[in-house]
């Protein structure tokens, strides 16, 4: 066996190399990149760092299974009970793949275990690396790939707890074989660096070195209680809402534009005794009628339907917001992420407050 160009040649012709390895012709396809000088080429990774076929690159494959899952659910014994083997064995495959690699994957104490920096990292191509061989053996066995495996998905908290808790429900009762976590944070996450999947954001302004789809749209109107305005002076127009305690995210500006027939367009100067940074509690201080303010559809839709706040000024509104859904730009996406980017294309328009983009 030579070295050659990064990858390692064997004297062997295919059909050497399938009998002589033992695989069938998927998995061989699968370690192999192709001829280099006329020989069959292996890829580094997949042969250990030391340069060397081990005795079974599938023991190499089924310690990656084993590692992956460990991060996946945070606990070897947990690996163990999923795999029907004890803790001790689950500890000798992964020490096993760390010998090979020559590098620590997990940091391990009584009660944590977690991925190294190295783990971290090769974490993230291992998994890929086992769902490209399943795909490639069910291909060659002429079988349709069932949708499995964990799934992280990050989505700001409001949206997550009004809208996509239902949605991934949804999703999970359609597909059985598949985990989620959802992570619901208001800050801007890096998928990768964070090992998210999928991410959920509202607003145009989106993280680099990602692909981002728009799917959805959500109008944003001032609203108020029905109560709210039966107790106060009417809003005929635009100037009239200065007289009001508007209620408003801690975040946002003072001052806000609304967009009117014919396109007029007229900045307000608010005038409020009240900010809170999160929407799910402009939300309860809309319906207890505590003022009034802007809001998007997605927050409150259910509610005006129900008849308990009502919009302000229905003809006026500030800017929309957009929903997109981002995921790692990389030219592998598992089948797991792919049927959950078309459920959510699909499903988040459908519901309250949002309408499909154009």
């Amino acid at each position: 066996m030579r070295r050659r160009r990064g990858v390692w040649a064997s004297e062997w012709s295919w059909p050497e190399f399938v009998r002589r390895r033992g695989f069938d012709d998927a998995q061989a396809r699968f370690f192999c990149i192709g001829p280099v000088e006329g020989k069959i080429a292996y890829a580094p990774f997949h042969i250990g760092m030391s340069g060397r076929v081990p005795g079974s690159l599938m023991d190499t494959l089924r310690g990656m299974q084993t590692f992956v899952r460990a991060v996946e659910l945070g606990s070897l014994s947990a690996v163990a009970r999923e795999q029907g083997s004890t803790q001790p064995t689950i500890s000798k495959t992964v020490a096993a793949l760390e010998q090979e690699l020559g590098v620590r994957l997990l940091q391990r104490s009584t009660t944590h275990l977690a991925p190294t920096e190295q783990g971290r990292r090769f974490y993230e191509r291992a998994r890929r690396v086992i769902e490209e061989y399943g795909e490639a053996v069910a291909d060659a066995r002429g079988l349709s790939e069932t949708p499995a495996g964990l799934l992280r998905i990050s989505a700001p908290v409001s949206v997550g707890v009004l809208r996509m808790n239902r949605l991934v429900q949804e999703f999970l009762a359609l597909y059985p074989q598949i985990e989620i976590e959802l992570i619901l944070n208001d800050r801007f996450v890096d998928l990768v660096e964070e090992g998210m999947d999928v991410a959920l954001r509202l607003g145009a302004n989106l993280p680099p070195n990602v692909v981002a789809r728009r799917v959805a749209v959500s109008p944003r109107g001032l609203v108020a209680s029905v109560g709210y305005l039966a107790q106060h002076s009417r809003i005929d127009a635009p100037d009239d809402v200065l007289a009001h305690n508007y209620l408003r995210f801690a975040w946002a500006s003072e001052s806000f534009e609304l967009h009117g027939p014919g396109g007029e367009v007229r900045r307000l100067q608010a005038n409020g005794r009240y900010r809170i940074n999160n929407s799910l509690g402009i939300r309860e201080s809309f319906l207890i009628g505590a003022g009034l303010g802007l809001a998007p559809a997605w927050l409150v839709q259910d509610l005006i339907d129900s008849g308990e706040l009502a919009w302000v000024l229905p003809q006026w509104k500030a800017s929309a917001h957009e929903a997109y859904l981002l995921y790692p730009a990389r030219r592998y996406l598992p089948l797991r992420t792919r049927v959950l980017v078309e459920f959510l294309r699909e499903r988040l328009p459908q519901l309250p407050g949002f309408v499909a983009a154009e």
